[in-house]
């Protein structure tokens, strides 16, 4: 699908009454849903929209990292929904995709029916944050184009946030490894100089203007984004969090069926 002179990766999946758009992670693409969604309960009731997002999988690689930020991704998903034909969406936003899908329900409230955000947050809350963040994030870019892809995805799967994805079966394991190297080292890289959590602003002070209903959750093991959620919950209005046991950072690949019932009720409720 062509958007605003980028060419996107877009898999439409069902063809129920509600529309729910899932936006993945750094690293990752559209199709890390599918297992989850596939244990839907009443999953005929929805339509799935899964992305690529800039940078990643089958979507195209801009060489202008100003091309991924935060503002124009928001309105190439908004460019996406008026394309579908889709007048409201529930999101569903895992890490990266989760600002983004913040970013997006702040912008554009009236086409949001729900959001779901998983291990999320709103961005840092001040510069001083958001500066040192912005240096890690090119030191990490300078990493993957410096010494290969291969080289990003062995120490990336090592990092303490997926820690817990080791106890998962092998085949899994590698299924995850493999996806990750099918992505290319200038798009991962501009994904973060461009859309990397010290480039992207701060949302914080925009969660009170939330008014339709937000499911919050995280991994009792990830207890950063436990932390997080817990203080996201006292600023939107109609939210609840759910803390998912025996889980790290990435809930739908570690408990892909127990995770799918909870977004499951929540989106239909």
């Amino acid at each position: 699908m062509k958007i605003n002179g980028v060419t996107y990766h877009v898999d439409v999946i069902g063809d129920g009454e509600h529309h729910v758009l899932m936006l993945h992670g750094f690293t990752g693409r559209g199709s890390n849903f599918k297992e989850m969604i596939s244990g839907f309960p009443g999953s005929g009731d929805f339509t799935f929209i899964l992305i690529d997002q800039l940078g990643h999988g089958k979507t195209d690689i801009p060489m202008d990292p100003k091309r991924y930020n935060i503002e124009n991704a928001t309105a190439d998903l908004k460019e996406i929904i008026d394309k579908l034909g889709i007048s409201r969406v529930s999101l569903y936003g895992y890490s990266m995709g989760g600002r983004l899908a913040l970013s997006f329900a702040i912008s554009y409230p009236s086409f949001v029916r729900k959001l779901v955000l998983e291990s999320s947050s709103p961005g840092l809350k001040t510069n001083e944050e958001r500066s040192k963040r912005q240096q890690a994030d090119e030191k990490l870019a300078e990493k993957i184009l410096g010494e290969g892809l291969q080289s990003f995805v062995e120490f990336w799967s090592n990092i303490p946030l997926f820690e817990s994805q080791k106890v998962l079966p092998e085949s899994k394991r590698k299924g995850i490894y493999e996806q990750r190297m099918d992505n290319s080292a200038i798009g991962l890289a501009n994904s973060l100089r461009g859309m990397g959590t010290g480039i992207q602003p701060s949302y914080w002070e925009h969660l009170t203007q939330i008014r339709f209903p937000v499911l919050l959750t995280a991994g009792e093991w990830d207890e950063k984004f436990v932390s997080i959620a817990q203080e996201m919950i006292k600023r939107i209005e109609k939210s609840h969090f759910i803390k998912i046991s025996e889980a790290g950072h990435a809930i739908h690949v570690e408990k892909p069926r127990k995770f799918g019932k909870i977004v499951s009720e929540f989106l239909s409720n």
